[in-house]
């Protein structure tokens, strides 16, 4: 997969001065279009859209520098419109505009070509379960809020907060399939999966019950889950566990992730420091 990835990235840099489509780096991957973006994000640290603006604007800087070709000309060799939009992308990533960068041999920001490579780390080993499932609903509170990579989401703590214990009780008398008990859903996230960008996001159960007043079903079409646990600090160690899954699990195994909900089962210990956790996401069998 790996491999696979690395000849994506020799595709995006002899394609800097055109239009990339996306579906034909997945093409050159030899995944989906949506699991290359997922792959991208978690491996890179940043949306594969960033990286390819990014490459452009470390490539055209290095144009500007050199003196020798006007700045428009530059501007429409990387997709760029109007001078002034070359101008405003420009200075958003190397602090400086072009004409004067030009003027005054300013030192800009250069984005490395990337290459990905396996480091093995450790022995530990990851546990998981690949199950089939049909379809089923989702009930519980939604509210839509941002991405966070790392460290406590205060908008899911306020939102879970403002829907009241009592409410939560009595919807998870309703779970009657696998996994059981109160779940996290995160539904319609952004394919960059960038700090910050929103996702649908749900404290439901998974239920045959009708969905009672003021809750919201969501209908999971059947298909494949792969499904991860871990223990350890919260929320740090979910944190790591789909970063591991991303850049560890994938690559190592015949799968790719597809379009749907990512489901959480969290235990927490009494005192709230700890946590059990199964995580389910969508699968597919990767084209060989």
């Amino acid at each position: 997969m790996l491999e696979r990835l690395n000849q994506a990235l020799e595709h995006i840099e002899s394609r800097l001065h055109q239009e990339i489509d996306v579906a034909e780096l997945a093409r050159a991957a030899a995944t989906s279009e949506y699991h290359l973006r997922r792959m991208f994000s978690a491996l890179a640290g940043l949306p594969l859209s960033e990286y390819v603006r990014r490459r452009r604007l470390t490539v055209a800087g290095a144009e500007v520098l050199a003196g020798n070709v006007p700045l428009l000309e530059i501007a429409v060799r990387y997709g760029y419109g109007s001078g002034e939009a070359f101008a405003r992308a420009f200075r958003a990533m190397h602090g400086v505009g072009p004409g004067e960068a030009r003027r005054v041999g300013a030192a800009l920001v250069s984005q490395p070509r990337l290459t990905f490579r396996l480091t093995v780390e450790g022995s530990s080993s990851m546990r998981y379960r690949v199950v089939d499932r049909p379809e089923f609903v989702v009930v519980g509170y939604k509210a839509r809020v941002p991405l966070v990579h790392a460290g406590p989401n205060q908008a899911i703590i306020d939102f879970v907060r403002g829907i009241g214990r009592p409410a939560l009780e009595e919807l998870a008398k309703l779970s009657d399939q696998e996994p059981q008990g109160t779940v996290a859903v995160c539904d319609d996230l952004d394919p960059s999966r960038a700090e910050g960008t929103e996702l649908d996001y749900y404290q439901a159960v998974i239920t045959s019950a009708a969905a009672p007043e003021g809750t919201t079903a969501l209908r999971v079409p059947a298909g494949a889950w792969a499904v991860f646990t871990t223990s350890g600090p919260a929320p740090r160690a979910v944190q790591e566990l789909w970063r591991d899954v991303f850049t560890q699990w994938f690559p190592s195994n015949p799968y790719r992730s597809r379009p749907g909900p990512e489901l959480l089962r969290t235990r927490m210990s009494a005192d709230g420091t700890e946590a059990d956790a199964e995580l389910w996401l969508p699968v597919e069998r990767a084209e060989s």
